[in-house]
């Protein structure tokens, strides 16, 4: 079986290289990565210039690209459909991509872009940003893609996975959840350059809506969070109330 493997942060990522070892004890990898960090990418592709991929070693590639990208010319350029994919993993992401973050997300994009192609898809970040234990999170993955290898996926859905550093005893468990909320502080930070003019920096720091079974309350409490998350975003429910409207053109 293949697994193809990306992330947003860049193709020297740590996470990356700890999930690559951890995986190809269960199936062949083929590494697939943006060449720059691409945080906060979403599913963003590229279409106005051609793209550069640069072989690193065998079956590890870079793309000048999105992380959409990457997952695009694995596909469609590198495997050129004479061999598909068993399963696709984005990250291990240096930082959460849980609640409202998972629209901005370059790590999940690029689960999504998976699923759509027909690809079990799994997005795996750690919460911690510093002193990142990443071999527990790529032992995680590593379990968890094969147990999605034997059971499958439902059609256009992914599984999004969250892991703080795991605790001095371990884990708690896992805990299947829904998507936080959050709302951040400062968001836009306002200054002068050196030449007197105006810029502003998206930036700020979250604070998270605590509620039973989130992502982030999970987390929080020393649980791995898994939230399935679906690529239809209809809402069936204010669909029928919005029929009722009778709008007319």
């Amino acid at each position: 079986m293949l697994a193809l493997l990306t992330n947003d942060d860049g193709y020297e990522a740590e996470g990356l290289a700890k999930l690559a070892r951890e995986i190809s004890r269960v199936c062949d990898v083929l590494v697939v990565a943006p060449h720059v960090d691409q945080s906060a990418s979403g599913h963003s592709l590229t279409l106005q210039r051609p793209l550069r991929i640069n072989k690193l070693k065998s079956n590890f590639y870079s793309v000048d690209g999105t992380p959409t990208d990457a997952v695009m010319v694995a596909m469609y350029g590198i495997l050129d459909n004479k061999r598909r994919p068993d399963i696709l993993i984005s990250g291990i992401n240096r930082g959460p991509n849980m609640g409202d973050d998972v629209t901005y997300s370059g790590t999940v994009s690029a689960a999504f872009e998976g699923a759509i192609l027909g690809i079990p898809s799994i997005a795996v970040s750690s919460v911690a940003t510093e002193n990142i234990d990443y071999l527990a999170k790529a032992r995680f993955s590593r379990k968890l893609a094969k147990r999605v290898l034997e059971r499958g996926l439902p059609g256009f859905t992914l599984l999004n996975v969250n892991m703080p550093n795991p605790p001095k005893n371990g884990y708690k468990g896992v805990q299947i959840t829904r998507l936080g909320k959050r709302v951040y502080r400062d968001i836009v930070v306002e200054n002068i350059d050196p030449r007197g003019k105006k810029y502003y920096w998206i930036a700020g720091e979250p604070d998270w809506q605590e509620f039973d079974q989130s992502d982030f309350s999970a987390t929080k409490a020393g649980y791995v969070s898994i939230t399935p998350l679906k690529m239809d975003m209809t809402d069936y429910g204010f669909r029928d109330e919005l029929n009722s409207w009778n709008l007319k053109p």
